[in-house]
């Protein structure tokens, strides 16, 4: 019989703070508009690259609440989300969309969020 010492993920919903229950919403909303917006485009590379986004912020929302190291997903998530805001500008400016601004709220949102998470837990 072996006996298996790595680390388990677990899945407790139930752990989450609220603030980290607020992340988990801000950057699913951003993964789920992100995998719309590849729908739309694929399969040019613009398309590919919501693949990309979407799937990151949506791996992001299963690590933290599966507890898998969440001060290191925090302070991954920081420079990821910040990526999507400035490529997002440089690519659209000035011609801007609702569902862009949108995306972008959650996305600074979530940016605040991950900081105060990263400094409480580290």
């Amino acid at each position: 019989m072996s006996t298996n010492n790595a680390p388990q993920a677990r899945v407790d919903a139930g752990s989450l703070s609220s603030l980290q229950l607020v992340g988990v919403v801000l950057a699913a909303i951003s993964g789920v508009l992100h995998l719309y917006l590849a729908a739309l485009f694929v399969p040019s590379p613009m398309g590919l690259s919501f693949v990309v986004a979407g799937v990151g912020f949506l791996a992001g929302c299963a690590a933290v609440v599966a507890d898998y190291r969440r001060p290191l997903v925090y302070l991954l998530g920081i420079p990821f989300t910040l990526g999507q805001v400035v490529a997002w500008y440089v690519v659209n400016a000035p011609d801007f969309s609702v569902l862009g601004y949108v995306d972008k709220a959650a996305q600074v949102g979530l940016i605040a969020v991950l900081v105060v998470l990263y400094r409480r837990e580290s």
